[in-house]
């Protein structure tokens, strides 16, 4: 079965999943939803975000780099292959990211 097929026939089974629980009303997956999961990660690396997973609000600098540059990569492998709001998109959350973490590395070293 294909990984559209196992999609479609997973969508078809309403309320709830045997591995999953409830079924949760999730996001369309596309180039931009998928930024913005990426951008989520980096603020929760920032410090500037709970992280679900534990409840805090805790830096990890690294992290964050690594997010960032995941991002900056993927800036540079689809330029000229994004609708104009994607590349907007991108370019804007980028700059953003690295502006928070020039400040947050700041007030880390002092």
């Amino acid at each position: 079965m294909s990984g559209e097929q196992h999609q479609n026939n997973k969508s078809k089974t309403n309320d709830t999943d045997a591995n999953e629980g409830p079924s949760v009303a999730m996001p369309e997956i596309n180039f931009s939803t998928f930024i913005l999961s990426l951008n989520s990660s980096a603020l929760v690396h920032l410090g500037l975000e709970t992280d679900p997973s534990t409840g805090t609000q805790k830096p990890n600098l690294p992290l964050a780099k690594q997010t960032i540059d995941i991002l900056a990569m993927l800036s540079d492998k689809t330029s000229g292959n994004l609708t104009n709001d994607e590349q907007h998109l991108l370019t804007n959350i980028l700059y953003e990211l690295r502006l928070m973490y020039v400040k947050q590395k700041k007030e880390s070293s002092s």
